[in-house]
């Protein structure tokens, strides 16, 4: 079984795959940030590093779903290989952060992977506002994120609407998560198992 969460920068993604993963004695995988060679530099000058960091992202994505579908486990993903076509490359071209000679290669990339695997069993979507993205992020003062513009949260999360209201890989279970505590309040997290439970009963009953 494949679960896989979705979400802007801050939305909770690698907190909530904890949480299931021990709840549910599921396998996490966890997007690649602390060894990302790129992500830095990415962020002190996107137009110069912007291909660089999602074929690197790409790649790592690529290799967790083969070994999700070869290992035969229960695996929950922390961030979709979706995400980086649907919405941060394409953001980054459309912000004049990656050429278009970039880009086309990197569709074409993401194609020729995509036509091989096949999408999570459940998508969990964390909605969020901005106000409540910049609050997670510098809660959590990682230093490279720093520099993160308002208005680059705000185009991801135009994107990620769209992405999520046209999304038909599977199965999709949408959590707003600006007026609920999964980490401090047992009860909101306890009533997102029950959202998660009642999804995976119903695909695999």
């Amino acid at each position: 079984m494949h679960v896989a969460i979705a979400g802007n920068i801050g939305a909770g993604k690698t907190t909530l795959t904890k949480l299931l993963a021990k709840h549910f004695d599921w396998e996490a995988q966890f997007e690649d940030v602390l060894e990302n060679p790129y992500l830095e530099d990415f962020y002190n000058k996107m137009e110069r590093w912007s291909f660089n960091l999602q074929i690197y992202f790409l790649n790592s994505r690529f290799r967790q779903i083969l070994d999700i579908r070869e290992s035969g486990r229960s695996i929950i993903q922390d961030r979709t290989i979706y995400e980086d076509a649907h919405i941060f490359a394409p953001n980054l071209h459309a912000m004049g952060l990656m050429t278009n000679r970039d880009y086309e290669n990197y569709k074409s990339l993401f194609d020729l992977m995509e036509s091989v695997v096949k999408g999570p069993d459940l998508l969990i979507y964390l909605r969020s506002s901005i106000p409540n993205l910049v609050s997670q992020i510098h809660k959590r003062g990682r230093d490279y994120e720093n520099s993160i513009s308002i208005d680059y949260l705000s185009r991801l999360n135009e994107r990620y609407e769209a992405w999520i209201h046209n999304y038909n890989k599977g199965n999709l279970l949408i959590i707003d998560v600006d007026n609920i505590n999964f980490v401090d309040n047992p009860e909101d997290l306890g009533n997102i198992i029950t959202r998660v439970d009642g999804e995976l009963h119903g695909l695999f009953k």
